[in-house]
C-alpha cells in the first residue's frame, strides 16, 4: 500500500470512528439514513484497505476499478439519505435508476466482501439473489412463482428488508460500537493486560504455554469478532512459545485454533452475534448474555482439563519462572487501570439503562481517560495520539468486514424470506426427522456444520437462523435455545475439518501440516459438540427452569467436561485401558440420561473413580 493511500485509509478510519463514536454518544440518526452513512463509510475505507491489484504492474486498472466501485456505493446510499422519507411514506416503484444503483451498490458489497473473507461467501449471496430470479423455471420443491428484477430491487434496495434491514442496523450501531470500545482497549494497552495475565495464571501449570493460550485467546476472543484474525493475533505469541517449550506442532496449532473460536461464544460480544441474536430473537442483549455463560464457562473448563490431562500424560513442559512478569508489574495502574475504568464505564452505562451503543461510548471514555492519566509523563501526547489512531485505524479494519458481511447477509436473508427457501429446507428436515426432536437436531447440527464452513462467526449464525433455527422451533425447542443450538454449531465449523480456516491459520503459523492440528483441534473443541445438544437436554443450562433444573444442568456439565477429556486424553485410571474407557463412557451415559438423579449419581461414579485412579498413581510401583 502506498503512503498516500495509507494516509487516505488512515483519515477514512478516523472519520468512521468519529461517527461511530458520535452517534453512540448521541444517538442514531433515522434507521436508514444511518445505515447508508455507515454502509457509505466502511465500503469506501474498504476499497482503500484492500486496493485490487495493490504493488502489482497492473496497479492503475485496479484503481479505476475501486474507484468506480467506491462511486457505485456511495451514489446508491447518498440516494438514500436524499430519499428517505419518500422511500418510507410512499414505498416506490424500481425505476431503471434504481435498479442499476442496487445492482451497484450489492456488486460493491459483494466484492468487498470476497477481498476480505473469501470467495465462499459472495458467491452464496448471488446464489440467493439467481434463485430469487430464476425460482420460477426450476423443477420440484425448489420451484416457486418468480420475481423480475425490479421486485427484487424493491426488495433489497428499497426499504428495510434488504440491504438496510435489521442487521445492517445492528452493524451501523451496537456492533461499531463494540469493534471502536474493543480495538481501542488492545491499542492503549489492554492486549497486553491480557497477555501478561495470561502468563501469570496459566505458566506455572501443567501445560502452562498451552494454557497462557487458552486464556490469553479466550479473552482476546470475547471482544474479537473474527476466531481466524483472533489465532493470527495471538497465535504468533503463543504458538512459537509453546513450540520453543517442546509442545507438538499440531497440538500448539490446534490449542490456539480452539481457545480463539471459544471466545467466539463467549460473552459479552460472542463475535457480535450476541446482538444479532437480541435483534432476532427479540429479547433484550442480556438475556442473550445469560443464557450463553454457563455453556462458555463449560467450554473453557472443558479446555484447560483437556491441556491438563493432555500435558500430565506427555509431560510438556511448564513455562520458566523468569520468564513470567511480576503480580506487581501486571497490576501495575498504567496496565491494569485503562481496562477497569473501561469495564466500569461500560457497566455504568448499563446499570444506568442506557443503550448498548452508549454504554460502550461510556466505556470509551473511561477508557481514555484513564490511558491518559496513566500514561501521563511516560508517553508524549504525540505517541499517546499515534496509539489511538492505530486502535481507530484497527476499529475500522473491523468494521469494513463486519458491515460488509452484515450488510451482505441481508440481501442473502431478505431473498432467503422472499423465496420461503427457509421455511421449505426446515419443512423438509422435520419430514426427514418424522418430527423425533433428536433426528432433527442431528440432522441441523451438520447442516449448520456445513453451511458455516469457511465463514466468519456472525456470518454463519446469520445464514443458519435464517435457513435452520426454525425447524428446531417447529419441533417444539424454546426459539432462544434453537438460535444457540445452531449458534454453537456455526462457530465451531472453523475447527471442523475439511474447512477448518481457524486451524489453518494456526497450522500455518506452527508450520505443521493442517490435518494431524485439524484432529488435535477437535479432540481439544469436543465439549462445544456435545454443548448444543445439553442445551436440549437441560434447560437449567441457560438458566432457565428453577433452581433444581440449574442445579442438574451445572452438575451434569461439570462431570461431562471431566470425564469427556480423560477418556480423550486416555488417562489412566484403573490400570487398564478397556476398563477406563468403559467406566468413563458409563459415567457419560449417565450424565446425560434425562432423568433427576442420573447427573448427581455420574457426579459420585466420577468422584469415587478419580479418587481411585489418585491413590493408585501415588501408590509406589
Amino acid at each position: 500500500m502506498t503512503l498516500r493511500l495509507q494516509t487516505v485509509a488512515k483519515t477514512l478510519a478516523l472519520a468512521v470512528g468519529v461517527f461511530v463514536f458520535y452517534t453512540a454518544a448521541f444517538g442514531a440518526f433515522e434507521g436508514l439514513i444511518q445505515r447508508a452513512i455507515f454502509l457509505a463509510l466502511v465500503v469506501t475505507l474498504g476499497y482503500a484497505l484492500y486496493p485490487l491489484g495493490a504493488d502489482k504492474g497492473w496497479r492503475p486498472i485496479g484503481l479505476a476499478v475501486d474507484l468506480v466501485l467506491v462511486a457505485a456505493s456511495i451514489a446508491g446510499c447518498a440516494y438514500i439519505v436524499v430519499n428517505y422519507d419518500r422511500i418510507m411514506t410512499e414505498l416506490p416503484w424500481a425505476t431503471p435508476l434504481d435498479l442499476a444503483l442496487c445492482a451497484g451498490l450489492v456488486i460493491s458489497v459483494l466484492e468487498l466482501s470476497r477481498r476480505t473473507v473469501g470467495l465462499i461467501f459472495p458467491v452464496l449471496v448471488l446464489i440467493g439473489v439467481a434463485y430469487a430470479y430464476f425460482g420460477a423455471s426450476l423443477p420440484g420443491a425448489m420451484r416457486h412463482r418468480g420475481f423480475d428484477a425490479f421486485y427484487i430491487t424493491e426488495t433489497i434496495f428499497l426499504g428495510d428488508l434488504g440491504i438496510w434491514g435489521m442487521l445492517t442496523g445492528v452493524a451501523a450501531t451496537v456492533i461499531a460500537a463494540f469493534v471502536l470500545f474493543g480495538a481501542l482497549l488492545l491499542h492503549t494497552g489492554g492486549g497486553q493486560a491480557f497477555i501478561d495475565l495470561a502468563m501469570r495464571l496459566g505458566g506455572r501449570q501443567a501445560g502452562g504455554a498451552a494454557k497462557i493460550a487458552t486464556i490469553a485467546s479466550g479473552l482476546f476472543g470475547m471482544i474479537s469478532g473474527s476466531s481466524v484474525a483472533n489465532v493470527a493475533t495471538t497465535g504468533n505469541f503463543t504458538i512459537p512459545m509453546m513450540i520453543r517449550l517442546g509442545y507438538p506442532r499440531p497440538f500448539a496449532a490446534a490449542v490456539e485454533a480452539v481457545a480463539s473460536t471459544g471466545g467466539q461464544i463467549a460473552p459479552p460480544i460472542m463475535g457480535a452475534a450476541a446482538f444479532v441474536m437480541a435483534e432476532i430473537v427479540e429479547v433484550p442483549y442480556s438475556a442473550i448474555i445469560k443464557a450463553a455463560l454457563l455453556p462458555a464457562i463449560l467450554f473453557y473448563v472443558s479446555v484447560f482439563v483437556t491441556v491438563h490431562l493432555v500435558s500430565l500424560r506427555r509431560g510438556l513442559a511448564l513455562v520458566p519462572e523468569d520468564e513470567l512478569p511480576p503480580w506487581v508489574q501486571i497490576l501495575a495502574p498504567r496496565r491494569i487501570g485503562p481496562v477497569l475504568a473501561a469495564l466500569t464505564g461500560l457497566g455504568i452505562g448499563f446499570w444506568l439503562g442506557r443503550s448498548v451503543a452508549t454504554s460502550a461510548f461510556y466505556g470509551v471514555v473511561g477508557l481514555l481517560g484513564a490511558f491518559v492519566v496513566t500514561q501521563a509523563g511516560r508517553l508524549s501526547p504525540r505517541e499517546m495520539a499515534k496509539r489511538v489512531l492505530s486502535g481507530l485505524e484497527d476499529a475500522g479494519r473491523g468494521m469494513v468486514i463486519v458491515g460488509v458481511l452484515l450488510a451482505g447477509a441481508q440481501v442473502l436473508v431478505s431473498m432467503v424470506n422472499l423465496t420461503g427457501a427457509g421455511v421449505a429446507l426446515s419443512s423438509s428436515i422435520v419430514s426427514l426427522g418424522g418430527e423425533s426432536l433428536w433426528a432433527v437436531a442431528l440432522m441441523v447440527g451438520i447442516v449448520c456444520l456445513v453451511m458455516g464452513m469457511g465463514l466468519p462467526t456472525t456470518a454463519a449464525y446469520v445464514l443458519v437462523a435464517a435457513v435452520l433455527a426454525p425447524a428446531l422451533t417447529e419441533v417444539g425447542i424454546p426459539v432462544l435455545t434453537a438460535h444457540l443450538f445452531v449458534f454453537y454449531f456455526a462457530t465451531i465449523s472453523v475447527i471442523t475439518p475439511p474447512v477448518c480456516v481457524a486451524v489453518f491459520v494456526g497450522a500455518g503459523i506452527a508450520q505443521t501440516n493442517w490435518v494431524p492440528a485439524a484432529f488435535e483441534a477437535v479432540r481439544l473443541g469436543a465439549m462445544t459438540y456435545l454443548v448444543p445438544f445439553l442445551l436440549l437436554l437441560y434447560p437449567g443450562l441457560v438458566l432457565e427452569g428453577g433452581t433444581m433444573s440449574i442445579v442438574e444442568a451445572i452438575v451434569s456439565g461439570l462431570v461431562i467436561v471431566v470425564a469427556l477429556p480423560a477418556l480423550l486424553a486416555r488417562s489412566p485410571l484403573t490400570g487398564h485401558r478397556l476398563a477406563d474407557t468403559l467406566l468413563l463412557l458409563t459415567i457419560l451415559g449417565f450424565a446425560i440420561w434425562p432423568q433427576p438423579a442420573m447427573p448427581f449419581v455420574a457426579a459420585a461414579v466420577l468422584v469415587v473413580v478419580m479418587a481411585f485412579g489418585q491413590r493408585r498413581a501415588r501408590r509406589p510401583s
